[in-house]
């Protein structure tokens, strides 16, 4: 017998073995039987799902010589016939190749009158049935509304909008699923051992994601590996032969953006160029691996049921170096940038922009975070928008607040009268609500802690809020662990952006004198105290750090304005 391809050899012949797609197979033998059987269904789906495999089934469970079940025995010559698609009662044919009207007169409509040679039902396959000219249409459409009772209709179909409504209305309509990664990966370790082949876990899961949901494409892709690796596959052959890339690959991809580091992933990419793979297909798997983040962040529950415990973990650490308004940036730019490289000649130098635009992206403080920060300094309580912290209770020994500002554009030809800015309201101090708080264990030293606020708010008065909602835990081997109250979440996530952290780091190698690694923590009824400096700036100190801080000159270049004090 000559040789045939895993696709065929493996084609389910019951409805027991069709992959992913219960929700079909359940209804169709349940309309078996029960003989409920309708004159005509619709089957749609991507490739490969299944559809003409769960047609013939169907068939040979309405025509199977021993009696009309849901279970065909596969060994009459009946079953035997309709699987190999030699049977007088079954016409399985390609709409693709007969779209003319006169087609479709010659094969169905003048043949329906006549009863089956044999069995009980007569069945019509039309493969692509979105392909047949609208003329053809019509001409089934009484037909198809009103067949003879031994006749049945099965139309299959990848791209159902071309489908007129007046056809689907006279269908059962089954919508079969992309069938999930780790059914793929158990049916190839299944192939495998049928056919003695030593497929490792890693290659059978590449496979697997790389068909996206087709089980025929996997299957010829593991005819293909056989082919070329013989009886032993390993993982480094699929992603080498498809061109496929491996989830560490994209996952460190994607910890260089985040960590700032553009000549490691630049490096990364042109690596991946050189191997010869698919720059089109890694964006992809970027975009998909920052969905994950995403949506690691916002609901852990539904993060993408393909991945291993391993994987799941490493997300979860992952997403949290990074706030979700960042994540939704890098998906935009990187969703726009695949957009233009499928049209572009040039993909890895679209792919490279994009890699420095995201990083530089990340490392810039957006106009936001520079509006409700001015508002936390000014005194004026909550920021405009939510991307900050509340501004921190008023206290003793604290820095003098910067100078109230008015900021007056100086683009207009006629130079406008600076207008006072409204005194500031005195906030009514909140009565103290009842909390159980947790004390912060002790710590060795804690000037240290006190060393590392005078220094920030020195140098970055910007980011001094944030950090003084939360206070020091402890300093446990090489990491320095800070804690936040849960209320202050969006205070811990600020800090972990990649250029706070790294300036944070820079500081807290300064005051202890070796490098420590910050490590962020939400505590349940943490309660943080007012942090006491022994020295504050005066006034006059703060006014100008404030003038000469590099975004306030930005923010000011930006808008062609100038700070008048009072």
């Amino acid at each position: 017998m000559s040789y045939q391809v895993f696709a065929r050899k493996y084609r389910p012949q019951d409805f027991d073995s069709v992959v992913g797609q219960e929700h079909i197979t359940r209804t169709l033998r349940n309309a078996v039987e029960q003989n409920r059987l309708a004159h005509a269904y619709l089957f749609v789906g991507p490739r490969g799902v299944g559809k003409t495999s769960t047609a013939r089934i169907l068939a040979k469970a309405l025509n199977c010589e021993k009696g009309q079940s849901a279970n065909p025995c596969g060994k009459c010559q009946m079953c035997r016939d309709i699987a190999a698609g030699t049977s007088l009662n079954v016409m399985e044919f390609d709409a693709a190749s007969n779209t003319q009207v006169d087609k479709i007169r010659e094969i169905i409509i003048e043949n329906v009158k006549y009863a089956p040679t044999s069995g009980k039902y007569k069945l019509y396959i039309v493969d692509e049935v979105h392909m047949l000219s609208n003329s053809s249409f019509n001409a089934l459409l009484k037909t198809l509304e009103e067949p003879p009772a031994h006749v049945i209709f099965i139309f299959a179909t990848t791209d159902v909008q071309k489908v007129p409504t007046t056809i689907i209305s006279r269908c059962q309509r089954f919508d079969l699923r992309r069938i999930p990664t780790k059914l793929i990966d158990d049916h190839l370790q299944f192939i495998a051992k049928e056919e003695k082949i030593a497929l490792e876990e890693g290659a059978s899961q590449a496979i697997a994601k790389g068909a996206e949901g087709g089980l025929r494409d996997a299957e010829s892709m593991l005819d293909q590996l056989v082919a070329f690796c013989g009886n032993k596959i390993v993982e480094s052959d699929v992603l080498s032969i498809f061109g496929f890339t491996a989830q560490q690959t994209v996952s460190g991809l994607c910890d260089h953006i985040i960590g700032g580091d553009s000549p490691a992933a630049l490096s990364l990419v042109y690596q991946q160029a050189q191997d010869g793979k698919d720059l089109s297909k890694l964006l992809s798997d970027l975009i998909g691996h920052l969905r994950d983040l995403l949506v690691t962040k916002a609901s852990p529950d539904t993060t993408n049921p393909d991945l291993d415990a391993a994987a799941l973990a490493a997300l979860k650490e992952q997403s949290e170096k990074i706030p979700m308004d960042r994540l939704l940036e890098l998906i935009d730019l990187f969703a726009a940038t695949e957009s233009r490289m499928k049209w572009a000649p040039n993909k890895k130098l679209h792919f490279e922009v994009a890699v420095i635009k995201a990083v530089h992206t990340l490392q810039q403080t957006t106009l936001s975070e520079v509006i409700d920060t001015l508002s936390i300094l000014r005194g004026g309580g909550e920021p405009a928008t939510p991307s900050l912290p509340a501004a921190p209770v008023k206290r003793e020994s604290a820095p003098a607040p910067a100078p109230r500002i008015q900021v007056v554009s100086s683009a207009p030809p006629k130079p406008a009268a600076p207008v006072a800015a409204p005194p500031p309201v005195e906030a009514k101090p909140a009565p103290p609500a009842p909390v159980v708080a947790e004390k912060p264990e002790p710590v060795a030293d804690e000037n240290v802690w006190i060393e590392l606020l005078k220094l920030i708010r020195g140098n970055r008065p910007l980011i001094s809020p944030w950090v003084e909602a939360g206070t020091l835990l402890k300093i446990e081997n090489d990491t320095f662990i800070v804690g936040f109250p849960k209320e202050q979440s969006l205070s811990m996530e600020s800090l972990q952006r990649p250029n706070n952290r790294k300036f944070l780091e820079e500081l807290i190698a300064t005051v202890t004198g070796r490098p420590l690694t910050l490590k962020c923590e939400l505590r349940e009824g943490l309660v943080v105290a007012p942090p006491v400096l022994p020295e504050s700036k005066p006034a006059a100190k703060a006014d100008e750090d404030f003038k000469n801080d590099p975004k306030i000159k930005k923010a000011m270049e930006i808008f062609e304005a100038e700070i008048l004090t009072k």
